[in-house]
């Protein structure tokens, strides 16, 4: 069976998730994600999303979930609160990704992290023989309706993880149809990274 690349980076973050856990999903969009994690890992979630209709969707689900933008911080979650807190998609969509970061891994103890990567071999090749803006599986929109406000690639990610003295557990990277293990900058469509406070016990 064929599954649709959102299908199996669900099925990888679930995978990444330990059963009974405490889950923030930061622009859980329709909660696919939240529903996975309930029915299989048996999680205790919450959710967060700017869209109306998606916290509607969410609800019919029999899911918690909260009207709020993650872009305005997470004050009225303690240090610790959740095992996980899942940036699943939505972290190169909102204005400002590092302080929203920031906030992620004080809230949680660790965080998941899923992106599009911006240097994957197709954007590359339209890139550069139709010198417009590309169209792949992980970056389905025109340049003129895109959620997304800032392309990153696996690279720059990974630097700035550095840069930020942020610990990298593990990551998973995906193609189209199976997970990539090699050349992921280039081969890889999207990246899920597990990460934390560099120190923290």
């Amino acid at each position: 069976m064929k599954y649709s690349l959102e299908k199996i980076e669900t099925i990888a973050i679930a995978e990444i998730v330990m059963p009974k856990s405490s889950v923030l999903d930061l622009g859980c969009g329709d909660g696919t994600l939240l529903s996975v994690l309930v029915k299989d890992k048996k999680c205790r979630v919450q959710g967060i999303d700017i869209d109306e209709q998606a916290i509607y969707k969410c609800v019919a689900r029999g899911l918690s979930v909260m009207h709020g933008d993650i872009d305005t911080g997470l004050s009225e979650y303690g240090d610790n609160s959740f095992d996980y807190v899942i940036l699943n998609q939505s972290f190169q969509q909102v204005k400002k990704p590092d302080v929203v970061l920031k906030e992620a891994l004080r809230v949680g103890k660790e965080v998941i992290v899923s992106f599009p990567n911006f240097a994957h071999i197709s954007a590359r090749t339209q890139i550069f023989f139709t010198g417009k803006t590309p169209v792949t599986p992980s970056l389905p929109f025109a340049w003129y309706n895109t959620p997304n406000l800032h392309f990153l690639s696996i690279s720059d990610f990974q630097m700035f993880c550095r840069k930020s003295n942020i610990q990298v557990s593990r990551s998973v990277f995906l193609g189209s149809r199976h997970r990539v293990r090699f050349f992921q900058n280039l081969l890889a469509l999207t990246g899920i990274f597990v990460i934390s406070n560099q120190g923290r016990e």
